[in-house]
């Protein structure tokens, strides 16, 4: 009830499209699929599950679906249950993951050289210079998690923001690497104490997530990031964030091409 109150809240909001993401393996009311057509909702993203569940009856009702992968077989998956682009996700970014993670730098260029739907990158995405980075390595979009986070607006507690932007680069942990899901989490006393225990599963002893997002208390559960958390110095409003990285992005490839391809003779094919 939370997640439609959610949606209809947006909904009021604004006129404009907007997307709504379907994680699956914490899906507790199997109508949210039939809430979000009904909403006149046009873009799905599909997680933490198989992308045969909802991408086949979310098509029929005319939206679009994304579906969020981690590996080139996920992806050959995704293509193959008919999903009309991926969300592509290296293993630096923040939240769950898979237990053998494969860097965007690698994930990326691999996924585009045998997929022909849409790529949004993800992981290790925070400002334009990534974003021209991925654009590079085959994507036609981003997706900011750590990012938004610790936005302005985002509406979690100041404690997790500031968390974020007092991390360094090697401020997150990798849990459950011998289980599924593994998570990519801020560096704690709780992460600390679960980084090299093998026995137990991360998930189980999670925490009071509530407690943590919005009451504040870094130590009541796991605090989800992504090592893009050493980048980020400040806490920013959204439109800021969007406005400066679609600049920043032209720029940065502006200044590859006046770098490498001034000087270059122009082709006569």
């Amino acid at each position: 009830d939370v997640i439609k109150d959610e949606i209809r809240k947006m909904r009021d909001l604004t006129d404009k499209p907007f997307g709504v993401n379907i994680a699956q393996a914490f899906v507790r009311d199997p109508s949210i699929a039939d809430f979000v057509v009904d909403q006149g909702i046009k873009f799905v993203t599909t997680s933490a599950g198989s992308p045969t569940k909802y991408t086949e009856p979310l098509k029929a009702a005319g939206l679009t679906v994304f579906h969020v992968v981690p590996t080139l077989r996920g992806a050959l998956k995704a293509v193959e249950a008919g999903v009309d682009g991926l969300i592509v996700e290296g293993g630096e970014g923040g939240g769950f993951k898979n237990p053998r993670p494969v860097a965007s730098m690698v994930l990326l260029p691999l996924v585009r050289s045998k997929v022909d739907v849409p790529i949004v990158a993800a992981g290790g995405m925070v400002d334009g210079a990534t974003m021209a980075a991925a654009f590079a390595l085959g994507a036609e979009g981003v997706q900011m998690g750590t990012r938004m986070v610790s936005s302005a607006e985002s509406p979690v507690h100041a404690n997790w923001k500031q968390a974020i932007v007092d991390a360094a680069e090697t401020d997150t942990v990798f849990l459950n690497q011998h289980t599924s899901p593994a998570l990519r989490a801020l560096r704690t006393a709780r992460t600390d104490a679960l980084e090299f225990d093998h026995e137990s599963n991360a998930m189980a002893l999670f925490g009071k997530a509530m407690d943590l997002y919005f009451g504040g208390d870094m130590e009541a559960a796991i605090a989800l990031g992504g090592q893009v958390a050493g980048r980020i110095d400040e806490i920013r409003p959204v439109a800021d964030i969007i406005r400066t990285t679609a600049e920043e992005c032209l720029d940065t490839l502006s200044k590859l091409a006046d770098r490498y391809l001034a000087d270059q003779p122009l082709s006569t094919t």
